[in-house]
């Protein structure tokens, strides 16, 4: 049957974003499910940091729309400017001014939800350093002038550990736009994949200014001939053990790979070595990259 999509599980050690801020209280995001509370890295901000960082945004354009009751930014979006032309566009849009264009994504990310469930660890944190320089140099003091001088406790909620998401890619739509019936090139449809693929592999995420490597621990799929995230039901990690279910195995086989980073960061890694097949990480994206080209019969 003719290849699709690309499909990608991954495994990977992140931390999660956070959610609205009470006061000087800053809690993670979180979901329900399985009668217990998981922690979880948004599909938003995943989706937005995998574009940013594989450069999809490099020539974002937006525009404001102030005939509404308030100022609303849109993507800009034009026979000039579409998604056949502008990498940006990629990951869809919806403009509204003048005339209205929408055009779906091709890139669809699930959020990335934590491996065990959620277990309170705050932190707590005060600007004491900055308060005492503001104090000294002002001629106050800290404790009798905590007002005045600025300082101010705060905690948040901390979390990270072993987060599951997937991800796939409409190889058909890549580089289409039908509302200006344009097309990319098939070199720059093969490009924006792989610059995807690059940013999925050596992603990293700035989280209150701590720097977090999140490149994939384990990741499993390729091109599919189903426009589905055909392993987000079979990969789980339990007390930081991937299961290897036989259906996980059995759907590996179907002409998949499967990528380890060995680092002891999974528990049973020669067992998930002997069972699925493992190729190392980098491996496994060079393999995909050469089947992306050849999807889009570039290969030169």
């Amino acid at each position: 049957m003719k290849k699709k999509a690309l499909t990608l599980t991954v495994v990977a050690n992140m931390t999660s974003n956070y959610a609205e801020n009470l006061g000087n209280i800053a809690s993670v995001q979180k979901v329900f499910k399985n009668r217990k509370i998981y922690t979880i890295r948004s599909r938003e901000s995943l989706k937005n940091a995998l574009m940013v960082q594989a450069g999809l945004y490099d020539d974002l354009q937006t525009i404001s729309d102030s005939s509404k009751q308030k100022v609303v930014v849109q993507k800009a979006v034009s026979e000039k400017l579409n998604a056949a032309n502008c990498r940006a566009l990629e990951g869809g849009y919806m403009n509204t001014i003048d005339t209205t264009y929408i055009r779906n994504s091709s890139i669809y990310v699930t959020d990335a939800i934590s491996c065990e469930s959620f277990v309170n660890e705050p932190r707590f944190h005060n600007n004491l350093y900055l308060a005492s320089n503001y104090a000294q140099a002002n001629g106050l003091n800290v404790q009798n002038n905590a007002d005045k001088v600025g300082l101010m406790p705060y905690q948040y909620e901390y979390d990270k550990g072993l987060k599951c998401y997937s991800i796939t890619v409409d190889l058909e739509m890549i580089g289409k736009d039908k509302n200006f019936n344009m097309e990319a090139l098939p070199e720059e449809k093969a490009e924006r994949v792989i610059l995807l693929l690059n940013a999925i592999q050596n992603l990293s995420l700035v989280v209150k200014g701590n720097l977090d490597n999140a490149e994939p621990i384990f990741i499993v799929g390729g091109l599919s001939d189903r426009k589905t995230h055909y392993f987000e039901n079979v990969v789980h990690v339990k007390e930081d053990k991937l299961e290897l279910s036989e259906d996980l195995i059995q759907k590996k086989n179907q002409g998949f790979y499967a990528g380890l980073l060995k680092g002891q960061a999974l528990l049973n890694e020669d067992e998930i070595e002997e069972k699925l097949q493992t190729i190392g990480v980098s491996e496994f994206f060079s393999k995909l990259g050469e089947d992306v080209k050849t999807y889009f019969d570039v290969m030169k």
